[in-house]
Protein backbone atom coordinates (compact mmCIF):
# COMPACT_ATOMS: atom_id res chain seq x y z
CA UNK A 1 0.00 0.00 0.00
CA UNK A 2 2.86 2.29 -0.57
CA UNK A 3 1.54 5.89 -1.06
CA UNK A 4 -1.24 5.29 1.18
CA UNK A 5 -1.44 7.32 4.28
CA UNK A 6 -1.73 5.29 7.48
CA UNK A 7 -5.78 6.08 8.53
CA UNK A 8 -6.38 4.06 5.38
CA UNK A 9 -4.53 1.06 7.23
CA UNK A 10 -6.54 1.47 9.99
CA UNK A 11 -9.82 1.28 8.41
CA UNK A 12 -8.49 -1.89 7.27
CA UNK A 13 -7.48 -3.22 10.75
CA UNK A 14 -10.86 -2.29 12.09
CA UNK A 15 -12.40 -3.97 9.08
CA UNK A 16 -10.41 -6.98 9.90
CA UNK A 17 -10.88 -6.96 13.66
CA UNK A 18 -14.47 -6.51 13.46
CA UNK A 19 -15.39 -8.90 10.27
CA UNK A 20 -13.27 -12.09 12.58
CA UNK A 21 -14.76 -11.13 15.71
CA UNK A 22 -18.57 -11.36 14.24
CA UNK A 23 -17.98 -12.45 10.72
CA UNK A 24 -20.77 -9.91 8.98
CA UNK A 25 -19.25 -7.68 6.36
CA UNK A 26 -17.81 -4.12 7.88
CA UNK A 27 -19.93 -0.85 7.09
CA UNK A 28 -18.43 2.63 7.19
CA UNK A 29 -20.84 3.79 10.25
CA UNK A 30 -19.75 0.21 11.92
CA UNK A 31 -16.26 1.13 12.08
CA UNK A 32 -16.46 5.27 12.44
CA UNK A 33 -19.04 3.44 16.45
CA UNK A 34 -16.54 1.35 17.35
CA UNK A 35 -13.24 2.46 16.53
CA UNK A 36 -11.65 5.92 17.06
CA UNK A 37 -10.48 7.02 14.27
CA UNK A 38 -11.73 10.35 14.66
CA UNK A 39 -13.15 10.71 11.23
CA UNK A 40 -16.39 10.72 9.71
CA UNK A 41 -18.24 8.35 7.79
CA UNK A 42 -17.65 10.18 4.53
CA UNK A 43 -14.39 10.04 4.94
CA UNK A 44 -13.91 6.16 5.94
CA UNK A 45 -16.38 5.83 2.73
CA UNK A 46 -13.85 7.16 0.62
CA UNK A 47 -10.87 5.05 2.71
CA UNK A 48 -12.34 2.07 1.93
CA UNK A 49 -13.50 2.13 -1.79
CA UNK A 50 -9.69 3.19 -2.45
CA UNK A 51 -8.68 -0.28 -0.11
CA UNK A 52 -11.55 -2.01 -2.74
CA UNK A 53 -9.92 -0.79 -5.73
CA UNK A 54 -6.24 -1.49 -4.96
CA UNK A 55 -7.60 -5.21 -3.61
CA UNK A 56 -7.73 -4.84 0.22
CA UNK A 57 -11.18 -5.59 0.78
CA UNK A 58 -14.20 -6.64 -1.03
CA UNK A 59 -17.97 -6.20 -1.78
CA UNK A 60 -19.36 -10.05 -0.92
CA UNK A 61 -22.75 -9.92 -2.81
CA UNK A 62 -25.16 -6.92 -2.15
CA UNK A 63 -24.39 -6.21 1.22
CA UNK A 64 -23.31 -2.27 2.29
CA UNK A 65 -20.32 -4.11 4.02
CA UNK A 66 -16.79 -5.07 3.25
CA UNK A 67 -14.80 -7.88 4.13
CA UNK A 68 -11.17 -8.51 4.01
CA UNK A 69 -9.55 -9.92 0.90
CA UNK A 70 -6.06 -12.13 1.63
CA UNK A 71 -4.28 -9.41 -0.04
CA UNK A 72 -5.74 -7.21 2.65
CA UNK A 73 -5.14 -9.92 5.51
CA UNK A 74 -1.40 -10.01 3.86
CA UNK A 75 -1.10 -6.96 4.47
CA UNK A 76 -2.60 -6.76 8.40
CA UNK A 77 -0.27 -9.74 9.28
CA UNK A 78 3.04 -7.98 7.25
CA UNK A 79 2.51 -4.64 9.35
CA UNK A 80 1.83 -6.03 12.72
CA UNK A 81 3.99 -4.48 15.09
CA UNK A 82 3.66 -6.76 17.96
CA UNK A 83 1.82 -9.75 18.67
CA UNK A 84 -0.22 -9.66 21.94
CA UNK A 85 1.80 -11.60 24.68
CA UNK A 86 -0.62 -14.27 26.40
CA UNK A 87 -1.22 -13.74 29.68
CA UNK A 88 0.17 -14.92 32.32
CA UNK A 89 -2.56 -17.43 33.30
CA UNK A 90 -2.07 -18.56 30.04
CA UNK A 91 1.51 -19.55 29.94
CA UNK A 92 1.23 -20.77 33.07
CA UNK A 93 -1.36 -23.07 31.84
CA UNK A 94 0.90 -24.38 29.27
CA UNK A 95 3.66 -24.84 31.39
CA UNK A 96 1.60 -26.76 33.36
CA UNK A 97 -0.05 -28.66 30.92
CA UNK A 98 2.96 -30.02 29.02
CA UNK A 99 4.92 -30.69 32.57
CA UNK A 100 2.72 -33.48 33.01
CA UNK A 101 4.05 -35.14 29.42
CA UNK A 102 5.50 -38.78 30.38
CA UNK A 103 7.35 -38.97 27.20
CA UNK A 104 7.70 -37.47 23.92
CA UNK A 105 4.42 -38.99 22.51
CA UNK A 106 2.46 -37.60 25.40
CA UNK A 107 4.14 -34.88 24.69
CA UNK A 108 3.11 -34.21 21.32
CA UNK A 109 -0.36 -34.98 21.72
CA UNK A 110 -0.75 -32.45 24.93
CA UNK A 111 0.79 -30.04 22.33
CA UNK A 112 -1.83 -30.26 19.68
CA UNK A 113 -4.65 -30.47 22.59
CA UNK A 114 -3.27 -27.04 23.85
CA UNK A 115 -2.66 -24.74 20.42
CA UNK A 116 -6.01 -26.51 19.53
CA UNK A 117 -7.39 -25.22 22.54
CA UNK A 118 -5.64 -22.03 22.56
CA UNK A 119 -6.47 -21.20 18.76
CA UNK A 120 -9.82 -23.07 18.19
CA UNK A 121 -7.85 -24.21 15.28
CA UNK A 122 -7.06 -27.50 13.38
CA UNK A 123 -3.35 -27.98 15.62
CA UNK A 124 -0.67 -30.02 13.85
CA UNK A 125 2.99 -31.38 15.37
CA UNK A 126 5.19 -33.06 13.48
CA UNK A 127 7.79 -35.65 15.11
CA UNK A 128 11.35 -34.53 15.49
CA UNK A 129 13.46 -34.93 12.46
CA UNK A 130 15.90 -38.16 13.05
CA UNK A 131 18.64 -36.46 10.70
CA UNK A 132 18.96 -33.57 13.88
CA UNK A 133 19.46 -35.79 16.66
CA UNK A 134 21.81 -38.00 17.98
CA UNK A 135 22.29 -40.96 20.15
CA UNK A 136 22.77 -40.20 23.83
CA UNK A 137 22.87 -43.74 25.05
CA UNK A 138 21.82 -47.16 24.04
CA UNK A 139 20.69 -49.02 27.07
CA UNK A 140 20.08 -53.11 27.09
CA UNK A 141 17.79 -54.52 29.42
CA UNK A 142 17.50 -58.40 29.89
CA UNK A 143 13.41 -59.44 29.98
CA UNK A 144 14.52 -63.12 30.15
CA UNK A 145 17.99 -64.98 29.84
CA UNK A 146 17.25 -65.33 26.03
CA UNK A 147 15.24 -61.88 25.48
CA UNK A 148 16.37 -58.24 25.21
CA UNK A 149 14.94 -55.10 26.07
CA UNK A 150 16.72 -51.89 23.39
CA UNK A 151 16.37 -48.41 24.95
CA UNK A 152 17.36 -45.94 22.53
CA UNK A 153 17.80 -42.38 24.15
CA UNK A 154 18.41 -39.05 21.78
CA UNK A 155 19.06 -36.38 22.22
CA UNK A 156 16.49 -34.85 21.07
CA UNK A 157 14.19 -36.44 24.06
CA UNK A 158 12.57 -39.20 22.46
CA UNK A 159 12.81 -42.80 23.92
CA UNK A 160 12.45 -45.39 22.15
CA UNK A 161 11.92 -49.60 23.13
CA UNK A 162 12.14 -52.67 21.06
CA UNK A 163 12.93 -56.32 22.18
CA UNK A 164 15.12 -58.80 20.49
CA UNK A 165 14.51 -62.38 20.69
CA UNK A 166 17.92 -64.11 20.81
CA UNK A 167 16.90 -67.60 20.50
CA UNK A 168 19.79 -68.77 22.93
CA UNK A 169 20.25 -67.29 26.80
CA UNK A 170 22.95 -64.92 27.41
CA UNK A 171 24.81 -64.06 30.46
CA UNK A 172 25.10 -60.88 32.63
CA UNK A 173 28.24 -60.43 31.71
CA UNK A 174 27.61 -60.65 27.93
CA UNK A 175 25.45 -58.26 28.13
CA UNK A 176 27.27 -55.59 29.96
CA UNK A 177 29.84 -55.96 27.19
CA UNK A 178 27.30 -55.86 24.59
CA UNK A 179 25.63 -52.81 25.87
CA UNK A 180 29.34 -51.23 26.51
CA UNK A 181 30.65 -52.17 23.16
CA UNK A 182 27.01 -50.39 21.59
CA UNK A 183 27.53 -47.80 23.20
CA UNK A 184 31.00 -46.80 22.31
CA UNK A 185 30.59 -47.57 19.09
CA UNK A 186 27.59 -45.16 18.69
CA UNK A 187 26.91 -42.64 21.61
CA UNK A 188 27.08 -38.97 20.35
CA UNK A 189 26.61 -40.04 16.61
CA UNK A 190 23.51 -39.03 14.60
CA UNK A 191 21.22 -41.24 14.03
CA UNK A 192 21.40 -41.11 10.54
CA UNK A 193 25.52 -41.96 10.46
CA UNK A 194 24.61 -44.62 13.64
CA UNK A 195 22.52 -47.00 10.78
CA UNK A 196 25.81 -47.44 8.66
CA UNK A 197 28.31 -47.62 12.05
CA UNK A 198 25.21 -50.60 13.20
CA UNK A 199 25.84 -52.78 10.35
CA UNK A 200 29.32 -52.83 10.67
CA UNK A 201 29.00 -54.32 14.33
CA UNK A 202 28.74 -57.95 13.57
CA UNK A 203 31.80 -58.38 11.69
CA UNK A 204 33.72 -56.99 14.73
CA UNK A 205 32.15 -58.49 17.10
CA UNK A 206 33.83 -61.50 19.34
CA UNK A 207 32.90 -64.71 17.67
CA UNK A 208 31.07 -66.44 20.88
CA UNK A 209 29.02 -62.85 20.21
CA UNK A 210 28.20 -62.75 16.98
CA UNK A 211 24.90 -64.34 16.78
CA UNK A 212 24.02 -61.46 19.21
CA UNK A 213 25.01 -58.80 17.66
CA UNK A 214 23.56 -59.58 14.10
CA UNK A 215 20.29 -60.10 16.29
CA UNK A 216 20.70 -57.00 17.67
CA UNK A 217 21.64 -54.88 15.48
CA UNK A 218 19.21 -56.31 12.56
CA UNK A 219 16.50 -54.53 15.07
CA UNK A 220 18.17 -51.19 15.55
CA UNK A 221 18.74 -50.98 11.53
CA UNK A 222 15.42 -51.13 11.41
CA UNK A 223 14.41 -48.26 14.30
CA UNK A 224 17.28 -45.99 13.10
CA UNK A 225 16.07 -45.79 9.15
CA UNK A 226 12.71 -45.00 10.54
CA UNK A 227 11.42 -41.52 9.87
CA UNK A 228 9.63 -40.13 13.24
CA UNK A 229 9.63 -37.02 11.12
CA UNK A 230 7.22 -37.82 8.56
CA UNK A 231 4.60 -38.73 11.68
CA UNK A 232 2.45 -35.88 12.27
CA UNK A 233 0.22 -35.33 15.16
CA UNK A 234 -3.19 -33.52 14.61
CA UNK A 235 -5.65 -32.02 16.86
CA UNK A 236 -8.81 -30.00 16.67
CA UNK A 237 -10.43 -30.94 13.31
CA UNK A 238 -13.84 -30.64 14.41
CA UNK A 239 -12.97 -26.75 14.88
CA UNK A 240 -12.96 -26.25 10.98
CA UNK A 241 -16.94 -26.99 11.23
CA UNK A 242 -17.48 -24.94 13.57
CA UNK A 243 -18.39 -22.27 10.65
CA UNK A 244 -19.03 -23.61 6.92
CA UNK A 245 -19.60 -20.31 5.62
CA UNK A 246 -15.72 -19.92 6.03
CA UNK A 247 -15.15 -22.60 3.42
CA UNK A 248 -17.56 -22.59 0.77
CA UNK A 249 -17.86 -25.49 -1.10
CA UNK A 250 -14.15 -26.56 0.27
CA UNK A 251 -14.55 -27.66 3.49
CA UNK A 252 -14.50 -31.45 2.44
CA UNK A 253 -11.34 -30.64 0.03
CA UNK A 254 -9.68 -28.94 3.34
CA UNK A 255 -10.30 -32.03 5.69
CA UNK A 256 -9.23 -34.74 2.40
CA UNK A 257 -5.80 -32.53 2.35
CA UNK A 258 -5.60 -32.71 6.19
CA UNK A 259 -5.61 -36.39 5.92
CA UNK A 260 -2.92 -36.68 3.20
CA UNK A 261 -0.30 -36.18 5.28
CA UNK A 262 2.28 -34.99 2.75
CA UNK A 263 0.55 -32.04 2.32
CA UNK A 264 0.91 -30.68 5.73
CA UNK A 265 4.59 -31.75 6.21
CA UNK A 266 5.54 -29.80 2.98
CA UNK A 267 3.57 -26.57 4.56
CA UNK A 268 5.43 -27.71 7.82
CA UNK A 269 8.94 -28.09 5.69
CA UNK A 270 8.55 -23.99 5.59
CA UNK A 271 9.74 -23.62 8.65
CA UNK A 272 13.08 -23.67 8.31
CA UNK A 273 14.65 -21.90 11.82
CA UNK A 274 13.40 -22.50 15.44
CA UNK A 275 11.46 -19.70 16.20
CA UNK A 276 10.54 -17.86 13.14
CA UNK A 277 7.01 -17.80 12.40
CA UNK A 278 5.39 -18.37 8.58
CA UNK A 279 2.13 -17.44 7.39
CA UNK A 280 0.62 -18.47 4.03
CA UNK A 281 -3.03 -17.04 3.82
CA UNK A 282 -5.54 -18.32 1.36
CA UNK A 283 -4.34 -18.10 -2.67
CA UNK A 284 -0.68 -18.10 -1.16
CA UNK A 285 -0.70 -22.01 -0.32
CA UNK A 286 0.20 -23.92 -3.72
CA UNK A 287 -1.95 -27.40 -2.56
CA UNK A 288 -5.24 -26.13 -4.13
CA UNK A 289 -7.49 -28.14 -1.82
CA UNK A 290 -5.62 -25.56 1.28
CA UNK A 291 -6.71 -21.99 -0.63
CA UNK A 292 -9.28 -21.04 1.78
CA UNK A 293 -7.40 -21.52 4.75
CA UNK A 294 -4.73 -19.83 6.34
CA UNK A 295 -1.66 -21.87 7.70
CA UNK A 296 0.60 -20.59 10.50
CA UNK A 297 3.69 -22.44 11.11
CA UNK A 298 6.78 -22.54 13.26
CA UNK A 299 9.94 -24.42 13.64
CA UNK A 300 10.64 -26.00 17.41
CA UNK A 301 14.24 -26.75 18.44
CA UNK A 302 17.02 -24.74 19.88
CA UNK A 303 19.18 -22.25 18.25
CA UNK A 304 20.20 -24.06 14.78
CA UNK A 305 19.28 -27.10 16.15
CA UNK A 306 15.65 -27.52 14.13
CA UNK A 307 13.86 -30.51 15.45
CA UNK A 308 10.57 -30.45 13.40
CA UNK A 309 7.69 -28.00 12.84
CA UNK A 310 4.50 -27.47 14.27
CA UNK A 311 1.59 -24.74 13.72
CA UNK A 312 -2.28 -24.45 13.10
CA UNK A 313 -4.76 -24.74 10.04
CA UNK A 314 -7.91 -22.58 10.03
CA UNK A 315 -10.11 -20.19 7.78
CA UNK A 316 -8.40 -16.96 6.68
CA UNK A 317 -10.62 -15.49 8.92
CA UNK A 318 -8.40 -15.56 11.69
CA UNK A 319 -7.52 -14.39 15.22
CA UNK A 320 -3.84 -13.63 13.22
CA UNK A 321 -2.25 -11.69 16.79
CA UNK A 322 -3.58 -14.33 19.37
CA UNK A 323 -2.89 -17.72 17.22
CA UNK A 324 0.68 -16.18 15.99
CA UNK A 325 1.20 -15.81 19.88
CA UNK A 326 -0.18 -19.16 20.78
CA UNK A 327 1.93 -21.29 18.46
CA UNK A 328 5.09 -19.12 19.42
CA UNK A 329 4.54 -19.84 23.07
CA UNK A 330 4.03 -24.01 22.32
CA UNK A 331 6.81 -24.16 20.11
CA UNK A 332 9.11 -22.08 22.41
CA UNK A 333 8.25 -24.33 25.20
CA UNK A 334 8.79 -27.86 23.23
CA UNK A 335 11.66 -26.90 21.59
CA UNK A 336 13.28 -25.98 24.90
CA UNK A 337 12.35 -29.41 26.43
CA UNK A 338 12.96 -31.48 23.95
CA UNK A 339 16.41 -29.93 22.70
CA UNK A 340 17.32 -30.52 26.31
CA UNK A 341 17.32 -26.75 27.38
Amino acid sequence: MAGSDERRFQVLRAIVADYVANQEPVGSKAIVDRHNLGVSSATVRNDMAALEEEGYIAQPHTSAGRIPTDKGYRLFVDRLSEIKPLSPAERKAITTFLDGAVDIDDMLRRSVRLLAQLTRQVAVVQYPTISAASLRHLEVVPLSPARLMLVVITDSGRVDQRTVDLGDVITEENVTRLRDSLNSALAGRRLTDAASRVSELPDQAPGELRDVFIRVCTVLVEHLVDHPEERLVLGGTANLTRSVADFPGSLRQVLEALEEQVVILKLLAEARNPGAITVRIGEENEDEQMRSTSVVSIGYGRDDMLLGGMGVVGPTRMDYPGTIAAVRAVANYVGRILAGG
